[in-house]
């Protein structure tokens, strides 16, 4: 867990040093990420998140997208459907291949990458958020008549 907080916090100054310098060049203020956490408080905090019995209903809805952030060969090994993967390292060049119209739910199975990529998105303009408890806890959700249901509804 502080290992995720550390990554986070190191992606976050990357991208603000990144922003600034950017800014400086073009003279332009888009200093997104900075607005982000100078805006962050218990709201901000809350709103970052989804667990995945909330995700369940969203995607039911056909609310959400599942963004499944694993390396390309960790999504073949299993996968969670509905998911579409864009690795972390590939997100920047895939941002197109989101439905900004939906709510994005980035997930990894634990959240550590998923909480990097949620801010990096944030960051961006676009409203995401991480999945709590991991494709883990979303698989331990979707087992049995939960998956046959969800399936079924989700078609």
């Amino acid at each position: 867990m502080k290992k995720s907080i550390v990554l986070v916090l190191c992606l976050m100054a990357a991208s603000l040093i990144s922003t600034q310098a950017n800014a400086s060049e073009s003279n332009t203020s888009d200093n997104t990420l900075e607005a982000y956490i100078s805006g962050f408080d218990y709201a901000a905090r809350k709103e970052m998140k989804i667990d995945s019995k909330q995700l369940i209903q969203l995607l039911k809805q056909g609310k959400a997208q599942l963004i499944d952030i694993r390396f390309k060969e960790e999504y073949a090994a299993w996968k969670v459907g509905p998911s579409i993967n864009i690795p972390l390292n590939a997100l920047p060049n895939n941002l197109k291949k989101l439905q900004t119209d939906k709510v994005i739910v980035t997930a990894c199975p634990h959240k550590d990458r998923a909480a990097i990529a949620m801010v990096y998105l944030r960051s961006k303009g676009i409203k995401a958020k991480y999945l709590t408890d991991g494709l883990i806890g979303l698989a331990e959700n979707l087992r049995g008549d939960n998956a046959r249901d969800f399936i079924r509804q989700v078609k």
